[in-house]
């Protein structure tokens, strides 16, 4: 590969370049069910499934779907937090030759319509709490067949005596409905054999959907190779981590790509075991962390940062964590640094998209963090900073420009959208929309966003560091900066404070702390103190929502 940088930090123990094994995930499922059939593949509420129990669950709801009328091509959309029904219904789409459609259970039903409608699902599988406004705007898309997931359906007793089935008075309403099925009683009817699919590598396995920061959320073709070549390409990076043995907490949704790939895939891949965690708050965390302890937890630093809040989680005893993946969003130094002197763990830093089906760069595993940085490009995975204007210049050592990369990981463009694809995809290398820079050793900072950039008075202000010295204010718990309109500078500066709990913090104050520590153009002009910021599922603060705040706040004045 041609623009690979390694340097004297970088691990020895993991390859340039990677010997990938042509196969597909469900077929390691299959495996990994031979070599560890005892293996607890699941741990849901107590509740726990090995890998054996799990293979006959993915083949028997594979059957199910094709017994129901699902076809190889077909798209099916999943709209479920982390209990174990997203694990199976994952795989079992995949066995039954189908392709599934990742969607947030927290998204509008407007957003919703469009992506079901955008990626020709026909078939929809949801929690049964979403199952009445899904009937209701069944109308409305080409899906055809619903499947409604309890969350009781996998809780052991007696937990599953406090979660009765949804309340059996909403289900007759339901039973009437044509095409709608519990997966409880499908999974009774398939046969615990594979069914005789068979696809290609190269065949569509996934269309998941951007987050919509410009416009409509679009949906990025994936194959069954990018999906296991970044799996095979994770588990060769954490290189000391033995395989059957680990234990990782699912804090990541599996409906966002950090936690389908870094996750559920990784395990099922080394035999590790999933904790699966339906919603991830840092009380929640703690106690499972307490109760189950994970040697590997994967989390935003928001997480990170509200259990660095609890007296509990400083008091505790967690050598047994061997390490701390971050990912969604950048983490402050002095988090990481909290982290690995409350326990001692590595901590490493992920830089990616839905477009690399998740990563492009890692911290080095066992090897020198630099302050700012997203670590190195992995195996395969070859990166260049460009210029902005036209993006065929590559930029020198420590200057900015556009991230842009191509490697295994690498999408195969937007599902039905050409235009978007040939503007991202050139000459092979997919375009970022990320501003960053690389040092002598190859490793990448990430400035900001191509989007996000502030123009002020002809000055490029990166949001992002203003963001970086506001949070290091101590009576600062979040804050998010933003460009606003402006008739003399063109766009000028607001920053959005929540104040940690029980601080008061005035402009004045902010004003005094950001004059000694940025360029004047830099100092927000504006700020507004929030009780908290908006954010994904996955806990990455959403400034396109506060830019569409601001955006209201001006049309009503006019």
């Amino acid at each position: 590969m041609e623009h690979r940088i390694w340097h004297k930090s970088y691990s020895p123990k993991v390859p340039t370049s990677i010997n990938y094994e042509d196969i597909s995930m469900p077929q390691i499922l299959g495996r990994t069910a031979q070599k560890y059939p005892d293996r607890d593949a699941l741990i849901f509420m107590g509740k726990k499934i090995t890998y054996h129990e799990l293979d006959i669950l993915v083949n028997r709801f594979a059957n199910a779907l094709i017994n129901i009328g699902i076809k190889p091509g077909d798209r099916v959309s999943l709209l479920l937090p982390n209990i174990p029904q997203i694990v199976v219904a994952y795989y079992g789409i995949w066995r039954s030759g189908a392709v599934p459609v990742p969607n947030n259970p927290l998204y509008t039903d407007r957003e919703l319509e469009h992506q079901f409608n955008d990626s020709g699902s026909t078939s929809l599988i949801t929690l049964d709490l979403l199952a009445p406004r899904m009937l209701a705007l069944r109308p409305k898309t080409k899906i055809k067949q619903i499947i409604s997931c309890h969350i009781n359906d996998y809780l052991p007793f007696p937990l599953k005596q406090l979660y009765p089935i949804l309340k059996r008075a909403m289900y007759k309403k339901f039973e009437k409905a044509p095409n709608f099925y519990e997966y409880i009683q499908l999974i009774d009817t398939g046969e615990s054999k594979p069914p005789d699919i068979s696809f290609s590598l190269d065949d569509l396995a996934l269309i998941p959907y951007t987050g919509g920061t410009t416009g409509p959320s679009k949906g990025v073709v994936l194959t069954h190779r990018n999906v296991s070549y970044i799996t095979q390409g994770v588990k060769i990076w954490f290189y000391d981590l033995q395989d059957m043995y680990e234990r990782e907490l699912a804090v990541f949704p599996f409906f966002h790509l950090a936690g389908f790939t870094a996750v559920m895939n990784a395990c099922v891949l080394t035999g590790w075991t999933d904790v699966l965690v339906p919603r991830p708050e840092p009380k929640a965390v703690l106690d499972m962390m307490l109760k189950y302890k994970p040697t590997i937890i994967p989390a935003v630093p928001t997480i990170y940062v509200g259990l660095l809040g609890l007296p509990k989680f400083r008091e505790s005893d967690l050598s047994f964590v061997k390490g701390f993946f971050s990912g969604a969003a950048p983490m402050a130094l002095e988090t990481i640094n909290a982290l690995k002197k409350a326990t001692g763990a590595d901590v490493v830093e992920a830089y990616g998209m839905t477009e690399s089906t998740t990563i492009i760069t890692l911290t080095p595993w066992r090897g020198t963090l630099k302050a700012g940085s997203v670590g190195v490009p992995i195996p395969d995975t070859d990166l260049k900073i460009v210029d902005l204007d036209t993006g065929t210049k590559e930029m020198k050592v420590g200057e900015e420009g556009e991230v842009i990369f191509k490697g295994p990981q690498m999408c195969q463009g937007y599902y039905n959208k050409p235009d978007e694809t040939a503007n991202s995809i050139r000459d092979g290398w997919f375009y970022t929309g990320d501003i960053g820079k690389m040092d002598e050793d190859g490793y990448v900072y990430i400035v900001d966003r191509k989007k996000d950039m502030i123009i002020a008075g002809g000055f490029n202000i990166y949001p992002r560091d203003i963001d970086e010295v506001l949070f290091e204010h101590p009576k600062v718990l979040e804050a998010c900066a933003i460009g606003i309109p402006d008739d003399y500078r063109g766009e000028t500066v607001k920053a959005f404070v929540v104040p940690v709990p029980g601080e008061t913090l005035t402009h004045e104050e902010l004003d005094a702390f950001c004059r000694e520590r940025l360029s004047a153009y830099k100092v927000p002009k504006m700020y507004e103190f929030m009780k908290e910021l908006p954010k994904s599922a996955v806990g990455k603060i959403l400034r396109k929502d506060l830019r569409a705040k601001e955006d209201a706040k001006r049309k009503e004045k006019k």
